[in-house]
């Protein structure tokens, strides 16, 4: 399994949108499950946007503030997610790709102060649990990279910040990647091509990778981020394409990270042998 956190800045990179399209695009594998946890402290999207408050506030965040003063956590959070599967435009839904709704106002977030530990704990050892195999996605927002929260982003196999290459997003991002690599390390970003710098000036003045790229496509974003009407052939547009590739390059990155971390142990003959976690 692997636990991917991202996280943005000001000037509204689109996060929870980027984060979406990574959900319905991942490379899942037979009797695997994706989940897409929103953690951002200042509200969860998806349900007034996405989802156009078709399902209310009954599931998400909020609900597992109690549950994690029981000691219920583990019990509660499959409760709480919400199948997605079927907005990938598959007409049969396999229920592998899941949302952990975000709070509706920022004003819940107050009491989440017991939930953050045990979630990151949960995350890791999600596929320990009697349940299929797990890929989780982590949607920090612009400020959940920091605060109480910030133990998801330190726990992640790995930190991927959502930036646009415009000027203006480039200066906000700048000293928020700096805090972020003192406090958290192993950052990517993700660059959405609004703007006129291409991705090795990005990293250059960023001085951190670019992982992926996607296009600048407000309309196929807004599908995502508002609900709207799906445009003809949707899923194989050019954006959607894009983050099937993105999937895939972050996939493979946070599993080359775990394969570096894994523990080390003496082979038959002596030599040192990586095993996976």
């Amino acid at each position: 399994m692997t636990v991917i956190a991202l996280a943005g800045c000001s000037g509204a990179p689109g996060v929870t949108t980027t984060a979406l399209a990574l959900l319905l695009t991942w490379p899942i594998e037979p009797s695997r499950r994706m989940i897409l946890a929103e953690c951002d402290p200042d509200g969860g999207a998806v349900l007034h946007g996405l989802l156009q408050g078709t399902l209310g506030d009954r599931y998400g965040l909020r609900n597992l503030s109690v549950a994690a003063r029981k000691g219920e956590l583990k019990d509660a959070f499959w409760r709480q997610l919400v199948d997605l599967s079927s907005e990938d435009g598959k007409q049969e839904s396999p229920r592998d790709r899941l949302l952990l709704p975000g709070v509706t106002d920022p004003a819940q977030t107050a009491g989440l102060g017991p939930v953050w530990e045990p979630l990151a704990d949960m995350f890791h050892g999600i596929d320990a649990l009697p349940t299929n195999g797990h890929d989780v996605l982590i949607d920090l927002g612009r400020s959940g990279a920091f605060g109480p929260s910030v133990v998801l982003a330190q726990r992640a196999d790995a930190l991927i910040v959502v930036v646009r290459n415009t000027l203006r997003c480039l200066q906000a991002a700048q000293a928020r990647i700096e805090a972020l690599e003192e406090r958290v390390g192993n950052i990517g970003l993700i660059v959405i091509d609004e703007g006129p710098y291409p991705a090795g000036e990005v990293q250059r003045v960023l001085r951190v990778p670019v992982v992926a790229t996607l296009p600048y496509a407000p309309k196929e974003a807004r599908v995502l981020s508002d609900g709207a009407e799906q445009p003809r052939h949707f899923a194989r547009s050019a954006w959607m394409k894009a983050a099937r590739t993105a999937s895939t390059v972050l996939l493979q990155r946070a599993m080359l990270r775990k394969a570096r971390l894994a523990p080390r142990t003496a082979g038959p003959g002596g030599e040192q042998v990586a095993y996976a976690r």
